[in-house]
């Protein structure tokens, strides 16, 4: 089974940066497609970002297009989140999510088209 923990958040002003990981304790992790999710209090989960096991796709939520950027490093089993230009709105728990869905329509958007979850990293922007 896939573990996943996630690291790097913390508190940065608006308009700053941050890069949050995900690590996965398998070898095998270049064979999952691999996605961010979010979780403000009293909110629903929220998608962020999505990756293609290669690499060579991916996906953003109209909310973090042209600020986030989803990367993966499968030598290490590690993805990342860039955040940049940081925004009060983007505090959140961001939870990273690994899975085998099939890349086609916004299915990748959606929870259940992941299997394994991380616990989550705090990410607060302040104003």
């Amino acid at each position: 089974q896939v573990q996943l923990v996630e690291s790097g958040g913390g508190l940065v002003q608006a308009g700053g940066s941050l890069r949050v990981s995900c690590a996965a304790s398998e070898g095998t992790f270049s064979s999952y497609s691999m996605g961010w999710f979010r979780q403000a209090p009293g909110k629903e989960h929220e998608f962020v970002a999505a990756i293609r096991w290669s690499g060579g796709d991916t996906y953003y939520a109209d909310s973090v297009k042209g600020r986030f950027t989803i990367s993966r490093d499968n030598a290490k089993n590690t993805m990342y989140l860039q955040m940049n230009s940081l925004k009060p709105e983007d505090t959140a728990v961001y939870v990273c999510a690994a899975g085998t869905p099939a890349w086609v329509g916004r299915y990748i958007t959606t929870r259940r088209a992941y299997t394994y979850w991380g616990q989550g990293t705090q990410v607060t922007v302040s104003s």
